[in-house]
């Protein structure tokens, strides 16, 4: 990573030198096949590259952007330059700039395995070649020379040369003319969204269509692709389904016609993310093609990344941010727009509890590590940037704005939308741009808010405070506001308080109000009067963003009754806040595991049970003493197998439950129902064992040593897929052997011979709770190496490996005191790299506070 780095001071004192009219970019892929003189050397691809800008001081100096092995030539102005002076592997010099200039530069760059740049994918079941490009934050400069910032746009044209039979897809519409893919040149875009897909992709259409209210007839021709081998299991007809349903919902909403000609969808193999908006051309994992059944939850999940990406069309690719620091301005206002137009738009209108549930944990985690900050974020770099996708900038963010559709309400939130788009179309924007609309628009002081939400990091906390009268009524309910040492602002809330009793076996809501919630207490009036509450929700609804903090009444309530909540929003809101309790080291995780084990088998919501099991996990790994983990994966394995024999057979509960009693599977007498579900000799009723639940149950036995090498190999040869590798490579990691975790290590620690999608499954196998002895030694390894990976691994990689590797099942004082100990000697590494660690540390503390409270529980 060293000198491929680029700073904010940099990239503005670039803008404001230099401005872009247009890059003619000519890549030549017929290299992608076919055998080579020297397999060491890395493969690569000619990449010719025609910029056309224009220098505010003619005379002065800047730089282009090029990470590849070797450069052929460079041309400023006709002036040949020499490769080895101007070129320093990431940059290119570019001195005594005229008014208008145009650079040619000529270069060998290279295919990637780790998912930047051009990636090149050999699909193990036919031998066929898969290539996609994916670019964010800054790895088109890997593709071809360019100036690597998000607010020097421009159009683009490219032109492809691809093996014969090969189709290639980019940005715009692309014809094949004399062997030359050449493809309609782009609006002004910003190079991190332009894109190339190529390969013997397998490839369906569709079309999108609608008279706009001038009269007009807009059309957008629809394509989905993914690799012939996933040709048998891709649903195009579903994703299309979501497509159209989300072209109608924007369409309705932000009165701007679709700007980018076509809409391809691409599914790809070894991809690093959910999914990456390219205009006309957004890429998403394939891992949303689905081999085997899943539930509807899953559906549920690609659904929202399909509305999240359409939503990046507008927010994002036609209005985009300077730099990163304003990240938030699309991947905020995307997360947020993504479940939205799913619940009004499609079949998954419970959506909004999957937010509250499952993506507003991942901001909660995010907003008390160490590293929390703004959802404006003060980005440094690049590698600042690449951090800074995270649950704050994605989840927080969504959850902010939430908050203030409520207080600005609905239409003056979208009217700001509509505007926001038709100023700053094709152009970029910071926090000011859109404030300032939203202000025109509702009416509210958005500075203020602003200073609140989304310049100050930290969540707070919500506690209802409750004074009855003799006669059992309310006399006065208040709502304590908290905040954390470390940043102490209280928010203005706008909250929904309700009111719920128990009646005749249900648990439901008889009164509520909403209120502003200002400073550490706030008086809920309209609810004096009322009949005593059983249990007291502060942010009913899930309208703002905090911790749900419950009184001791409500908290003994929920012990008793919480499957009796009939409003699955309110269930999940429940469930979340007895989440952050653990977490916070005031339940203890026993108590936890006991309420999912008496009332997770009553969840109706799938996607909620999923990551109630997911939890449930998690608390027995970390948050449980450790001298009662046996106990808690006893009852955890025998509850679970208690719920899966008793689910509806064939049934998406039914198989949730298998997959949970897989992951706590651990006695002898599970291990054997695994292998005998495998082999056919045991059977439960509806339990269809597709290939994927078979990899599923394989884990659990290769981690308790019951199924070696051998019939793993088996089942590789079962299922000889490029999704059959994965799983194999991570059940082999898992085996419970000292040689196994060796050569596991090696093979990410020490070798970058495996991509990066068999260097994630290595990591995953490697990490198992069951084997916390066998890992001891690598707690030292992992400190010894993290530096070196980081320098020389691409920045990819040395997250996967610096994040996945940390020592966090050595749970003691003395791995705390290790960590402390590489911090220290360390000041001076990277940013980035201390950032991924000071995360961990603050995960592992808090694993021992909570360990603690789970003891002092024990009595």
């Amino acid at each position: 990573m060293p000198g491929e780095n680029l700073s904010r001071d940099e990239a503005q004192e670039r803008a404001a030198l230099l401005s872009v009219d247009g890059y003619d970019v000519s890549l030549d892929l017929r290299s992608a096949t076919g055998d080579r003189d020297d397999e060491r050397a890395p493969r690569t691809f000619r990449s010719v590259t025609t910029i056309r800008f224009r220098c505010a001081e003619p005379g002065a100096a800047s730089f282009a952007d090029l990470v590849a092995p070797s450069v052929t030539a460079v041309s400023l102005n006709g002036r040949d330059l020499d490769p080895g002076e101007v070129f320093d592997g990431a940059r290119i010099l570019l001195e005594d700039l005229a008014a208008e200039n145009e650079l040619v530069v000529d270069a060998q760059c290279a295919y990637s395995r780790t998912g930047e740049g051009m990636h090149r994918f050999v699909d193990p079941e036919d031998g066929e070649v898969y290539l996609y490009t994916q670019y964010e934050p800054a790895d088109s400069r890997r593709v071809f020379a360019n100036f690597e910032q998000p607010d020097l746009k421009a159009p683009f044209r490219f032109e492809v040369r691809a093996p014969e039979g090969w189709v290639v897809w980019s940005n715009g519409v692309g014809e094949l003319t004399d062997g030359v893919w050449k493809f309609a040149e782009t609006k002004p875009i910003s190079t991190y969204i332009t894109a190339v897909v190529a390969g013997p992709y397998h490839y369906v259409t569709d079309s999108y269509e609608r008279v706009l209210e001038d009269g007009t007839r807009l059309e957008i021709p629809l394509g989905a692709m993914c690799r012939k081998g996933l040709a048998p299991y891709f649903d195009a007809d579903d994703v299309f389904l979501v497509t159209k349903q989300g072209l109608d919902f924007f369409h309705d909403h932000f009165d701007y016609p679709y700007p980018f000609g076509k809409y391809d969808q691409a599914f790809v193999p070894e991809y690093n993310l959910g999914a990456m908006e390219n205009p006309g051309l957004v890429t998403f994992r394939e891992e949303y093609i689905f081999r085997g059944r899943v539930t509807q939850a899953s559906y549920e999940r690609r659904a929202n990344v399909i509305l999240h990406e359409m939503a990046h069309m507008w927010f994002g690719d036609l209005v985009t941010m300077v730099w990163w620091d304003d990240l938030w301005l699309k991947e905020s206002f995307a997360d947020f727009m993504g479940t939205f137009s799913m619940v009004e738009a499609t079949r998954f209108t419970n959506g909004w509890v999957t937010f509250a549930n499952n993506r507003k944990a991942w901001a909660y985690r995010a907003d008390q590590l160490p590293s929390t900050h703004p959802v404006t974020a003060d980005i440094r770099d690049l590698e600042d940037a690449k951090l800074n996708f995270d649950g704050i900038t994605y989840a927080k963010g969504a959850s902010v704005l939430k908050q203030l559709v409520a207080y600005a309400g609905r239409e003056a939130f979208l009217e700001g939308a509509r505007r926001y788009f038709k100023r700053n179309a094709y152009g970029n924007t910071r926090l000011g741009d859109l404030l300032s609309v939203l202000e025109e628009t509702s009416g509210r002081d958005m500075t203020t808010w602003s200073r609140a939400w989304l310049e100050t990091a930290g969540v707070n906390s919500l506690t209802p405070q409750v004074i009855l009268s003799a006669d059992g009524r309310i006399t006065e309910l208040s709502v304590l506001q908290e905040a954390a040492e470390s940043h102490p602002e209280l928010r203005p809330h706008r909250v929904a308080v309700g009111l719920y009793r128990s009646e005749a076996g249900a648990l439901t809501r008889y009164a509520r109000a909403e209120v502003d919630v200002f400073g550490p207490r706030t008086v809920v009036g309209e609810l004096a009067g009322s009949a005593a509450p059983d249990l007291v929700l502060v942010n009913d609804d899930d309208l703002t963003y905090c911790k749900i903090r419950f009184d001791e009444t409500s908290l003994e309530t929920l012990r008793s009754h919480l499957g009796d909540i009939t409003d699955p929003l309110a269930r999940a809101l429940c469930w979340s806040a007895l989440w952050n309790l653990t977490r916070d080291a005031l339940m203890p995780a026993r108590d936890f595991i006991d309420l999912v084990l008496r009332f997770a088998g009553r969840e109706s919501d799938i996607g909620v049970l999923q990551m109630l099991h997911a939890w449930a996990d998690s608390a027995l790994t970390f948050y449980a003493a450790p001298e009662w983990r046996e106990t808690g994966a006893r009852l955890l394995a025998d509850g679970a197998l208690k719920e899966l024999r008793l689910a509806e057979p064939a049934s998406q509960h039914q198989l949730t439950w298998a997959r949970f009693f897989a992951a706590v599977a651990s006695s002898e007498a599970d291990l054997q129902l695994l292998q005998g579900l495998l082999e056919g000799t045991a059977k439960i009723d509806g339990l269809e064992m597709d290939q994927e639940l078979r990899w599923t149950l394989l884990e659990p036995l290769a981690a308790h040593g019951a199924a070696d090498e051998s019939v793993l190999a088996a089942e590789l040869a079962r299922d000889d897929t490029a999704s059959g590798k994965r799983h194999q490579v991570r059940c082999l990691a898992a085996r419970p052997s000292a040689a196994v975790k060796a050569q596991a290590w090696a093979t990410v620690v020490e070798s970058d011979a495996l991509s990066n999608a068999l260097v994630e499954a290595t990591i995953a196998g490697f990490t198992q709770p069951s084997q916390r002895e066998l890992l001891a030694p690598y707690a030292a390894k992992y400190f010894a190496a993290i530096e070196r990976v980081w320098a020389e691994r691409s920045i990819q990689i040395g997250m996967d490996v610096v994040k996945g590797l940390f020592p966090s099942l050595q749970d003691s004082p003395e791995t705390l005191d290790a960590t402390d100990a590489w911090l220290a000697a360390h000041e001076s590494a990277a940013p980035a790299l201390r950032r991924l660690v000071l995360e961990a540390r603050d995960d592992l503390a808090r694993t021992l506070r909570g360990q603690a409270c789970d003891r002092a529980a024990a009595g």
